[in-house]
C-alpha cells in the first residue's frame, strides 16, 4: 500500500512518509490525507513517520511538527483520570502478546477529547514492535448523538409529566372521594383518564418507532390497502367530531393500482399527514390520490405506485425550514406534540420503499406529498 513521500524526518514535508512494503496490495495506492479519520504512525524507535491531513485538523498540530518527533510528544495524550496514557499503555516495552488499544476516549492538551485507538505491528506474534498505528476519530458526531439521545428523553418525559399527572391526580381524588361526586361528574373524570391513557400510549408508541426506524428494523407486514377508503375514514372521523364537512376535499384517481402495504402504518402516515393540514393550516384541506410511477431502488425500470398529496391553503412552511421538517423535534409555527411525528411518517414510507416530499401548494399553504410503490406481499416476496 503506496503512502507517499516526505522529507527528513524532522523537515516538515507533507505529513508523510513511505510506509514498509510487507502487506502491501498490488496496484492500490492510499494517500493517507484522503483517509476520514486521523492516521498517526510510529517507527520501531517511536518515532513519528506518518501524520496525516485529518490528525492534523484534529489535533490542530501541523504535520511538520509532529513528524520525526517521539510519538509520545507529536501526540501527547493523556486518560479522562489526567494519567498519560503512552506512559500507562507502553506500547514498546509492555506486554509482547499485546496486538493494540481499543478505541476510548482520550484527552488532548487544552482538554478537548478524541476517540483513539491504536494498533501494535509486529513482524510475529511475540516479537518486538515494527510500528505503532494510532487511529483519531473527532467526537463531534458523537456528540450530536448523544445530545440528540437526550433532547429525545427531555422531550417525552415532559410529554409523558402532563397525562400522568392527571391520571394520579383524578383516579386519587375518585379514590379518596367517590362518594361524593355525581356519576355525570365520574364519567367526566374517567374520560379524562381515560384520554389521557391514550396520549401516554401514542408517545410509548411513538418512541418504539424511532427505535425501529433508527436500527433499521420497522417491519412492514403488506396487505392490500384501498387508500382512498382510508382517507375517507380519517374525514369521517374530523367530521364526526366537529369539523365542517366542507373543509375537506378528497379527490381519487381511478383507476388506481391495487396496493400492498401495511394498513396500519399507512394509517399512522396519512393521520400524522391530515392532523397537521388541520392544525396548522387553513382554509380547505385538498387530498388528492392518484396513480404513478416511481423507479424501483431508486434507479432502473419504473414500476407502479400510489401517489398520495395532502395539501392545506395556510400560511405553508417557510422555504428555509423546508429542509428541516423531516427531522426529529421540528414544530411548525404553532407549537405542540413532541415534534417527531413528521420524522416517523418519512421513516415508516421509506421502509415501504417509497419517498416523501414538502413542498408550497397552489393555494399558497403546505403540501406534503409520499408515494409508495405498489409492491407484492410478503409471502410472494
Amino acid at each position: 500500500m503506496t503512502v507517499g513521500t516526505s522529507n527528513a524526518p524532522g523537515g516538515g514535508g507533507t505529513g508523510r512518509v513511505p510506509a514498509p512494503r510487507d502487506g502491501d496490495l498490488t496496484g492500490l495506492a492510499v494517500d493517507p490525507d484522503e483517509l476520514p479519520d486521523g492516521l498517526v504512525v510510529a517507527d520501531e524507535h517511536g518515532i513519528v513517520v506518518c501524520f496525516n491531513a485529518a490528525a492534523a485538523r484534529i489535533t490542530a498540530t501541523a504535520p511538520a511538527a509532529a513528524l520525526g518527533r517521539r510519538l509520545e510528544k507529536a501526540l501527547p495524550l493523556e486518560d479522562l483520570e489526567g494519567r498519560r496514557w503512552w506512559h500507562l499503555t507502553d506500547p514498546y516495552g509492555g506486554l509482547a502478546i499485546r496486538v493494540g488499544q481499543p478505541e476510548r476516549n482520550l484527552l488532548l492538551p487544552g482538554g478537548r477529547e478524541v476517540l483513539v485507538s491504536a494498533r501494535y505491528v509486529r513482524a510475529e506474534p511475540t516479537g518486538p514492535v515494527r510500528r505503532v498505528v494510532v487511529s483519531l476519530r473527532d467526537t463531534e458526531a458523537r456528540r450530536r448523538t448523544e445530545r440528540s439521545h437526550a433532547e429525545l428523553i427531555a422531550t417525552v418525559a415532559h410529554e409523558l409529566r402532563s397525562p400522568l399527572t392527571s391520571v394520579k391526580g383524578f383516579t386519587a381524588t375518585l379514590l379518596a372521594k367517590w362518594e361524593r361526586f355525581t356519576d355525570d361528574q365520574k364519567r367526566l373524570m374517567l374520560e379524562t383518564v381515560d384520554a389521557d391513557a391514550d396520549r401516554v400510549t401514542r408517545l410509548i408508541a411513538e418512541l418504539l418507532d424511532i427505535s425501529r426506524i433508527d436500527t433499521g428494523r420497522l417491519e412492514v407486514r403488506r396487505q392490500p390497502v384501498d387508500i382512498g377508503a382510508a382517507v375517507g375514514r380519517h374525514i369521517q372521523a374530523y367530521v364526526a367530531a366537529g369539523q365542517p364537512a366542507d373543509r375537506f376535499l378528497l379527490r381519487v384517481e381511478q383507476p388506481l393500482p391495487a396496493l400492498w402495504a401495511d394498513p396500519d402504518k399507512v394509517d399512522q402516515v396519512l393521520s400524522n399527514l391530515i392532523e397537521n393540514a388541520v392544525r396548522h393550516g387553513e382554509g380547505t384541506v385538498t387530498i388528492d390520490i392518484t396513480a404513478t410511477v416511481s423507479p424501483r431502488d431508486g434507479e432502473g425500470p419504473e414500476h407502479a405506485a400510489t401517489s398520495v398529496t395532502v395539501s392545506d391553503e395556510g400560511p405553508g412552511i417557510p422555504e428555509e425550514s423546508m429542509n428541516r421538517v423531516f427531522t426529529r423535534f421540528w414544530r411548525g409555527s404553532k407549537r405542540g406534540g413532541t415534534g417527531l411525528g413528521l420524522y416517523i411518517v418519512k421513516g415508516i414510507v421509506e421502509a415501504h420503499g417509497g419517498t416523501i416530499t414538502v413542498g408550497r401548494a397552489p393555494g399558497g399553504g403546505a403540501e406534503f406529498r409520499f408515494t409508495l410503490p405498489v409492491s407484492t406481499p410478503a409471502y410472494l416476496t
